[in-house]
């Protein structure tokens, strides 16, 4: 097996892993109102979507292989 496969799937498997977490604290964040939350949601935001990228990567569809 490649190299290049066996990072591509620790990859994917951390992206899920990380976000699912992000997005379960989203979630916990959502409703609270205080300015330190708001930070903490924009960073969950930002986390999950990075998440998406690197799983996009990993199976393929985004970025030069």
């Amino acid at each position: 097996m490649e190299l290049n496969l066996v990072l591509r799937g620790i990859a994917l498997i951390g992206a899920l892993i990380v976000g699912a977490t992000a997005l379960i604290v989203l979630r916990a964040e959502w409703r609270k109102t205080a300015l330190e939350d708001h930070v903490t949601k924009i960073m969950m935001v930002l986390l999950t979507v990075g998440c998406v990228e690197v799983v996009l990567v990993a199976l393929g569809k985004l970025g030069r292989m």
